[in-house]
């Protein structure tokens, strides 16, 4: 068992007692799938109804940012492996206060939506069978998925697959359905040119000030590309496995997200868009695919579940990561004769589990205030990967260069970029008054963080 954190200068990857269950398919659909969800779905229409066609550049600078945080990722991930991966990164690079706060904000930010998720699949699924109250289904999808998480872990790597399959397929169906439209190609359609593009005010009817209103309404939509990374520690060749599956995601996962966007903005006026409503099921109406409310309503709901699924197996991780390193209790290092570590996964599960209660008594109070100081923390978290890989680039050229099997593109300059890009979002958010309470409340969660990183590491420094 792990006694001891490892030397903070040293980049040796250490033997993880986890199991090796996942296969190069699992990592590769994960790294499709785990960002399609109900933000692309849903939570797009928000995006449109600001930015207007211009949507597409808001997506195209999000998608950007995105793409790079994700490479940075996969450098290092490739190069030093391990269960923890952007937390394991930051202790190397910066410190065990750099470690402990990365990896215990990106636990209360999966945490938290994970009861968003439960509660949303509950709501939806409540509409279906309305014998079944809504909390009865949030109960259901717990004990399903946590029963997934505590057995072998290619479980959850199946599950991950076809739910990520499913999703992958969805989008690829609107979209061939959609140009076909946009063709005039479909029974009772004509081809639409680009009316929809240029009127209502033109491109950009809202402006520059309209995009980059965009960029912040869909940024976040972009969160859960990191699992890919903490996941690869459990496959056969964690080194390949996240540098093939990295590259296969990032240009695609752009593919989807700006492709559904141009097709909807060309089909449809953006001003028929309307926030909270799906703009998915606005085009499947208007191209006359019947029943498109329900048809999309089983997408979400997969997408929401999916979401449920790989927020869980995330945070277990993280959290046992963060005990190997001696900054969570040591009782969570327990691993299963199958490798699975179920104390982490119940651990996760039952903050989890008390945030959906919180969800369904609450949803006003409490939890939106929880859900408020994880709002703007997925920032927090790309900017530690971002000052990490910053750190450790250098250092994995000089000590072990040979592997450097993925490279951040253009590094130094597009990782300045990239954190230029992460500032500027935050400045955003300050001149937004809808988004200003989400950070500031997640500036103080991670203040408060950062205030336990510093009391334990003048304890240790004091016990040395």
């Amino acid at each position: 068992m792990h006694d001891a954190p490892p030397a903070a200068d040293s980049l040796a990857a250490e033997k993880e007692p986890l199991s090796a269950g996942l296969k190069q398919r699992h990592l590769t659909m994960l790294g499709l799938g785990g960002v399609i969800g109900a933000g692309l779905f849903v939570g797009s229409g928000a995006g449109i109804a600001v930015a207007g066609p211009g949507i597409i550049i808001s997506y195209l600078i999000a998608g950007a940012l995105a793409m790079l945080v994700m490479r940075m990722l996969g450098e290092m991930s490739a190069a030093m492996p391990a269960s923890g991966a952007f937390s394991v990164h930051a202790e190397r690079a910066l410190g065990r206060w750099a470690g402990f706060t990365v990896g215990w904000l990106y636990w209360f930010l999966l945490v938290v939506v994970l009861a968003v998720e439960a509660t949303g699949a509950a709501q939806i699924a409540n509409g279906w069978v309305p014998g079944v109250p809504q909390w009865a289904w949030v109960l259901i999808f717990m004990v399903v998925f946590t029963a997934a998480n505590l057995t072998a872990v290619k479980n959850f790597g199946e599950f991950e697959f076809w739910f990520a399959a499913l999703k992958v397929g969805a989008i690829v169906l609107f979209l061939a359905l959609s140009l076909l439209a946009i063709f005039g190609l479909l029974p009772d359609t004509e081809a639409v040119g680009f009316t929809n593009l240029t009127g209502q005010g033109g491109f950009l009817p809202n402006g520059v000030s309209g995009v980059i209103s965009g960029v912040l309404a869909v940024v976040f939509a972009f969160g859960g590309l990191e699992v890919v990374t903490i996941a690869a520690a459990e496959s056969d060749d964690p080194a390949r496995a996240v540098g093939r599956a990295v590259r296969s995601a990032v240009w695609r996962i752009l593919f989807f997200y700006v492709g559904s966007m141009l097709v909807i903005v060309t089909l449809l006026p953006w001003s028929s868009m309307q926030p909270g409503k799906s703009p998915y099921v606005a085009v499947l109406d208007h191209i006359g695919i019947p029943a498109a409310g329900q048809i999309m309503n089983i997408v979400v709901f997969v997408a929401l579940l999916s979401a449920l699924n790989a927020n869980l197996y995330g945070s277990s991780r993280m959290v046992f990561s963060l005990a190997e390193r001696g900054e969570a209790p040591q009782g969570l290092l327990k691993v299963s004769g199958g490798g699975v570590p179920r104390r982490a996964v119940l651990a996760s599960v039952a903050f989890g589990f008390a945030s959906v209660i919180l969800n369904l008594e609450w949803p006003d109070s409490i939890f939106r205030y929880l859900l408020n100081a994880v709002g703007a923390v997925l920032l927090f978290v790309w900017g530690l990967i971002a000052v990490s890989q910053l750190r450790l680039r250098r250092r994995i050229e000089r000590e072990m260069p040979e592997r450097l099997a993925l490279k951040m593109w253009a590094f130094p300059y597009l990782t300045w970029v990239a954190l230029a890009g992460m500032a500027g979002v935050l400045v955003l958010m300050v001149t937004d008054e809808g988004a200003r309470p989400q950070l500031m409340w997640s500036a103080a969660a991670t203040g408060a963080v950062l205030v336990v990183a510093w009391v334990r590491e003048l304890r240790l420094r004091r016990a040395a």
